[in-house]
């Protein structure tokens, strides 16, 4: 997402985000899979888990540092 767009709808994209992966972990624990997929559902668990972590530090890093919503202040340095 771009960091042009309010605090607001990135957090609500976040979420979005962080229960699409939550549903993702529960269906996948649902599945019966056969002994020879089993290595590939594990994969895909921790693949879920590191995007929901950094989903997390999304999260935090932004709230923890937000950014000013009126741009970088420019310094006019003389050549």
């Amino acid at each position: 997402m771009p960091t042009e767009v309010p605090a607001a709808a990135r957090a609500r994209w976040l979420a979005e985000i962080s229960e699409a992966l939550s549903e993702a972990h529960q269906v996948l624990a649902k599945l019966d899979l056969p002994t020879d997929r089993r290595a590939e559902a594990v994969e895909l668990f921790h693949r879920i888990e590191a995007a929901k972590l950094e989903v997390q530090s999304l999260r935090l890093s932004r709230s923890l540092n937000p950014r000013d919503e009126n741009g970088p202040n420019r310094i006019n340095l003389s050549a």
